[in-house]
Parts: structure tokens; C-alpha cells; sequence
């Protein structure tokens, strides 16, 4: 049994501990190891299978997988890396194999591994296994364990690696007295004055889910300072707690026991999606537990008190966007780089995309899982409830300020009271993350930059009639579609249709009008074919804020440039579309966020989150992306949303021959007519995936 970790979150902050004793130069014998006492188990001649069930079990509630097996390895062989500042640890090969594994060790041997951090040959572990813990788990437990390890597991020889620390963090011989010092071997007591299911969920927290390791405060030689909720300390125990620029929430009084047991279960719940390494201790451990145990456990947290205010559940409803959405630079940032998926109020998209309002990341003082996650992104657990993951990019190619900026208008607006966040701790936690920086050379226009300009009212009513034209527009819209449908986050998004030096190619010649059309020509056109629409009036306040947003976006940008990111691309035209392939593509990728039979996503009150693909709200046969190849190159681009780390949606991810089978099979759904189509290509060249 070698050290364990939770891919970076999880027990580093134990090894920092052994080095912090060593550092100070108290270690300076060598120790005599513990003697061994457990007595070995009598199996029989053959092992009991319920106990090997047992004993799988238990690993589960250990989340022994997690740190035991490398991406790729095999199940328990070892190799995991954990990288610290003193130096890199492996986790160790705990197979049966004879010659690499705990094949060759007693039970007695691997019961002292458990419960006082020393191998088989003697040598002390370092504690980022976490003993201290496991130190609590019942005999039974300890003896199902160990029948699951070396009778229910395939013994694969591979070869540990000797940790590579750094002197004089490679002395492993101080970690005796560390553990004289720090580690309390008691086993687990029941509170005889607590119930059962009380008992159970304390014995799981303290033990074998190790809960503390992350969520309660380090001492000075950075040891958990309690175990327990009893004695001086015990109001410390699981009060939160940083660990590696991540901050471990406080677990006592939290959420209900059923929000409690959703989030284990799950990895989401009304208050929050589950970060961090929290996604892996779900995915192996915490899914798998018997709801029984989940109750336990979350009975067990609601019993703590604490003297910290929690967050209150986000409202069940849409509100306006805040007062200083489109007057601020974190506001302006929100909403352009935010909003379509954390929605205006901040309440997310429910089974997809966390709410803020209520989310104890966002209301907990130290922000640093807030910056952390925003600088190097985020995914969800794929539990058996929600086996789709989701992701939200990294969003690094920001700068500290923007990022501050934004980050500080989400904890005004649903933060409950937290602090803002300033530029040096973005700064802080970018030099020790160093997280990648997306690679694009489209540079992003950032629309906190309208509020630099003498007409910014204007160029921001103009953004907003982009991003809110059916709220703003009722009249001029027949669906239920905006114009940042097409154009992501208000046209700021290469390959999303960006807006970016648009308008510098127009007046230009239409082959679908057979004329040269203006600029105002080609929105009205998208009024009345995107929108199923009525076009706007030339003179119109509202068309001349959106040409000003357009002359905007336009930048320097000359009639002969060539704009990178322009459009949305092109789709090999000589790939034949699938629809019955589109189909099976769009159940499993599409429907989440467009519905099943394409009637989009609305929220508890019926307002769009998502917008119709097809039926009498989505677009008319005559737009652009009721042709096949148009759609496709579109989707290929630029959905789903959410599907992995392209800034700053996530978006894109399908292949040509996918995206061109979903775009046929939704295209050619039943949509409304468009009357004018009798006038379209006048001079030839109609495309051949035109539905007319």
C-alpha cells in the first residue's frame, strides 16, 4: 500500500505535512516500526464470494481505484503520479501479484499498512495515503478488503516506482515521529447516544470516504487538525479548507440530506455541480454507494453545526439580468462570455449547467476554486444518473482584470455577501496553475470594450437587440430564436458567424437576391427568413443601434481583408448525408438542450432557454440554415456547446460526415413556409441542398 491521491486535490496537503516536520528539523532518529497484531483471517478452503462483494464494496467506499490505477493501467497496478513541491509520488501496485503487488504480504502486514502507514519491509509511507483515516475502519471492513484485493483481483506484475523527492523530503524516517505526533490510531467508536444511521454516516465520513483529508483545516505541521467532530477541535472538522489553489467547501450543515445525496450520487444538485478532483471521487466511489450509506453519510453532515451563513437555493424562476449587466465591465463580460449557459440570473440550465445563485463555490470567501476553475476549465462526472459529461473551457486567454472583473460581478449578484475578487489573485493563481492558453489567432472582441465609447448606450442596445432580440423585438420576431442563435455570444466567436469586420464587405452582391444588398438589406433579410419575422424599419432607433454595434465590430477592417474566423466554414460537398445516422446523432448529442422532437429547451415558467430546430418557432425554409451543407458546416463548428475545452463555448466536436447526418435529418423537418422564396436566385445558382 503506497500513497494515495485524488489527482491533485486530494491528501497532498499530508506529504506537505511530512515536510514541514523535516523542515523544522525534528526527525532525527530512526524508528522502530509498529509491531503487527492483526491476526490472520481463515478463508477455508474456498473463499466466501459475498465476501469478496463485500470487499469490493468497501474499496469503493475507500475510492482505492482512484488513486491505485493510472489513466490507462490496469485496475489497482498502480503508477498514478502526484506531483508536489518536494518532489513526485506513485501510487503503488496493490494486486495480488507475488512479486510486485501485496501477494506476498500478510493481512496482518496490510492491516498495519492501513492503520499506521508502514509497508510490509517496514518503511513508512508518506501520508498522502491516508491512513489516519483508514486507521478508523471496522475489523470486518478491513478483512472484506483484504479478501476483495487478493482473491478478487487479477494479480498484474508491474513494478512500483521509487518516489523521487527531494532531500530532505526523501527521509522517510521522520515520518515516525509525524505520526507519534499527528495520526490518532482509535478505531471508529459509535456514539451510543446517536442512532444508527447517525453512527453509520460517521464511520463512513471518518474512515473509509477519508472526508477530512480535504475538507478540514491543516495545523502547523499540516496535519488535519480533528478527525472528529468531538473534543477542542472538533468544530474544525470539515470546515473547508484549501488545498492546491483548490478550496474544499465546509461539509457540516451544508444542504439537506437529500441535496446531500443527490450531489454524491449524481455529481449535481440544485446548488451546484460537483469540480475538481470531486468528479473522480463520484465517479469511482461515492455513485456506487447503497443509498442507505448516502443517507448515512448526508445525515450524519446535516448534524454538524456550523456558524458559517449557507447559501439559499436559487430561485425557481427566471428575473431580469442584474442592473449592472450592461454597465459594467464584469456585466458586460458575463454576458458575452457567460450567459448562454449560467442564463442572465444566474440560474443555469438544470441537469447541464450549474446555477451561480446558491452555489457555495461562488459564495465561499476564498475564491480559490472559483478562479481556478474559470482559468483552467471544468467537467462534469459522468455518473450512471447523468453519463453525458459537460465541460466548460478554460478561459486563461483572458486577462487577470477581465477575469477579476467578471468573477467579482458574479459574487455581487449571486455570492451572497462574498468578497470581489481583485487582478492579483487572478495573477496569484495563474503563476501557479500555468494553465494552457488557447492557441487561436482570432482575437476576440470583448464587449466591456463599449463602455470606452462616446455612443456606448447605443453600441450596447445594439449588442443587446443581438442577444435579446425576441424579448427586446416581440414584434419583429415570429420564433423563438435570437440573432446570437446563429451568431454566438452576440457575434463574438470564430467560426459562430462572428460579426467581426462584417460590415466592411457590404454594400455586395447577393446571388440569392440577384442585386447588390446593403447592410440593412441583409439584417432584414434575417428578420424575415431566421426569425420567420417582420424586417425593421431603416430609420428605425433600433436598426441604427444595430448598424452602430456592427461599424463597431467592424475595427479597422477594409473591404479587401480577409477575416480570420469569418463565417462558419465549409463541409466537403461531395460527403452524402445520412439522416437515420442524423437521427442517432441528434438523440444523443442534440436533443438535450433542442428537445426530443426539436421544440427546444424552455425553463419552469416556459420562457427559451434553447431555442426550437424545427415546428412553427424555428426558422422558415428560406434561411440559410435550412439547407443541408449550411447547417452542417454550422454544427461541425459550433455544437454542441458544453462537449469539450474549445474557447469559449466548449463548442464543436463532431466530425464532417456526423454534423452533415444530423444536419439533414433536422433541416429537412416540417418548418414554416417562406412566401418570398418564388424570388429567390433570380439570375441562377440556387445551391442544390436548397429546400425550394
Amino acid at each position: 500500500m503506497e500513497e494515495k491521491t485524488s489527482k491533485g486535490m486530494k491528501r497532498l496537503g499530508t506529504v506537505a505535512a511530512m515536510a514541514a516536520v523535516l523542515a523544522a528539523g525534528v526527525a532525527i532518529w530512526m524508528a522502530v516500526p509498529p509491531k503487527i497484531t492483526a491476526k490472520e483471517p481463515d478463508f477455508g478452503a474456498s473463499i466466501d464470494p459475498a465476501l469478496i462483494r463485500r470487499g469490493k464494496y468497501v474499496a469503493q467506499l475507500g475510492d482505492c481505484v482512484a488513486c491505485h490505477t493510472e489513466k490507462g493501467g490496469a485496475e489497482m497496478a498502480g503508477g498514478l503520479a502526484l506531483e508536489t513541491p518536494m518532489g513526485t509520488i506513485w501510487s503503488t501496485n496493490i494486486t495480488p501479484d507475488p512479486k510486485t503487488g501485496i501477494g506476498g504480504w500478510t493481512f496482518g502486514e496490510f492491516d498495519r499498512a492501513m492503520r499506521k502507514g508502514v509497508a510490509a519491509d517496514g518503511h513508512n509511507l508518506y501520508p498522502a495515503m491516508p491512513y489516519p483515516s483508514y486507521a478508523k475502519i471496522s475489523e470486518e471492513d478491513m478483512t472484506a478488503l483484504w479478501a476483495y484485493l487478493t482473491k478478487g483481483l487479477q494479480p498484474v506484475e508491474k513494478a512500483n516506482r521509487m518516489a523521487a523527492m527531494n532531500f530532505p523530503f526523501n527521509l522517510r524516517f521522520g515520518l515516525s515521529y509525524w505520526n507519534a505526533v499527528f495520526v490518532d490510531g482509535t478505531p471508529f467508536v459509535p456514539n451510543r447516544s446517536k442512532d444508527e444511521v447517525w453512527n453509520r454516516g460517521a464511520y463512513l465520513v471518518q474512515s473509509l470516504g477519508h472526508c477530512g483529508a480535504c475538507h478540514t483545516p491543516r495545523g502547523v505541521g499540516f496535519n488535519e487538525v480533528a478527525m472528529t467532530e468531538k473534543g477542542k477541535s472538533g468544530e474544525q472538522f470539515l470546515a473547508g479548507a484549501k488545498v492546491e489553489n483548490w478550496h474544499a467547501v465546509e461539509l457540516r450543515d451544508l444542504w439537506t440530506v437529500e441535496d446531500t445525496v443527490q450531489l454524491l450520487k449524481t455529481g449535481q444538485n440544485r446548488f451546484a455541480t460537483a469540480s475538481g478532483s470531486m468528479t473522480d471521487v463520484i465517479l469511482h466511489s461515492t455513485q456506487n454507494f447503497t443509498d442507505d450509506d448516502l443517507v448515512a453519510m448526508a445525515t450524519y453532515l446535516k448534524s454538524l453545526p456550523s456558524k458559517n451563513v449557507k447559501p439559499v437555493p436559487p430561485k425557481p424562476v427566471y428575473t431580469s439580468a442584474p442592473e449592472t449587466a450592461f454597465n459594467t465591465t464584469g456585466g458586460l463580460g458575463y454576458t458575452q462570455f457567460c450567459n448562454d449557459c449560467h442564463r442572465q440570473d444566474g440560474t443555469g440550465v438544470k441537469g447541464i449547467f450549474p446555477p451561480l445563485a446558491g452555489n457555495p463555490t461562488v459564495a465561499s470567501k476564498d475564491p480559490a476554486t472559483l478562479i481556478h476553475i474559470t482559468l483552467t476549465g471544468w467537467e462534469t462526472a459522468a455518473t450512471d444518473a447523468h453519463p453525458r459529461t459537460y465541460t466548460m473551457p478554460a478561459f486563461a486567454r483572458l486577462h487577470d482584470k477581465e477575469i477579476a472583473d467578471i468573477l467579482s460581478y458574479v459574487r455581487e449578484n449571486w455570492g451572497g455577501g462574498a468578497p470581489a475578487i481583485n487582478e492579483a489573485q487572478v495573477a496569484e493563481a495563474r503563476r501557479y496553475l500555468d494553465p494552457k492558453i488557447d492557441a487561436s489567432t482570432f482575437e476576440t472582441p470583448r464587449l466591456a470594450g463599449l463602455l470606452d465609447e462616446p455612443n456606448k448606450d447605443q453600441l450596447v442596445l445594439g449588442m443587446r437587440l443581438n442577444s435579446e432580440t425576441n424579448k427586446l423585438l416581440p414584434d419583429h420576431v415570429g420564433n423563438d430564436l435570437n440573432c446570437t442563435s446563429c451568431h454566438l455570444n452576440a457575434g463574438t466567436v470564430a467560426d459562430g458567424s462572428p460579426y467581426v469586420g462584417v460590415s466592411a464587405f457590404f454594400p455586395s452582391y447577393a446571388s440569392r437576391a440577384g442585386k447588390e444588398i446593403t447592410m440593412i438589406d441583409r439584417i432584414n433579410g434575417c428578420f424575415r427568413r431566421s426569425m420567420n419575422g417582420q424586417p425593421l424599419k431603416p430609420e428605425s432607433k433600433e436598426m441604427v443601434a444595430m448598424l452602430a454595434y456592427f461599424d463597431w465590430m467592424k475595427g479597422e477592417t477594409k473591404p479587401e481583408d480577409k477575416v480570420e474566423g469569418r463565417g462558419v466554414g465549409k463541409i466537403d460537398p461531395g460527403l452524402k448525408p445520412d439522416p437515420a445516422n442524423g437521427e442517432k446523432i441528434y438523440a444523443a448529442q442534440c436533443a438535450v438542450c433542442h428537445g426530443a422532437d426539436g421544440e427546444g429547451l424552455k425553463d419552469a415558467v416556459g420562457r427559451v432557454v434553447y431555442p426550437a430546430l424545427w415546428g412553427d418557432r424555428s426558422f422558415n425554409i428560406g434561411a440559410g440554415m435550412a439547407r443541408t451543407y449550411t447547417a452542417a458546416a454550422f454544427v461541425k463548428r459550433n455544437m454542441p456547446i458544453g462537449f469539450h475545452e474549445q474557447f469559449p463555448l466548449g463548442q464543436g466536436g463532431l466530425s464532417d460526415q456526423e454534423a452533415l447526418d444530423v444536419a439533414e435529418y433536422f433541416s429537412h423537418k416540417p418548418r414554416p413556409d417562406f412566401p418570398d422564396k418564388v424570388k429567390d436566385w433570380p439570375n441562377g445558382g440556387k445551391p442544390k441542398d436548397a429546400r425550394y
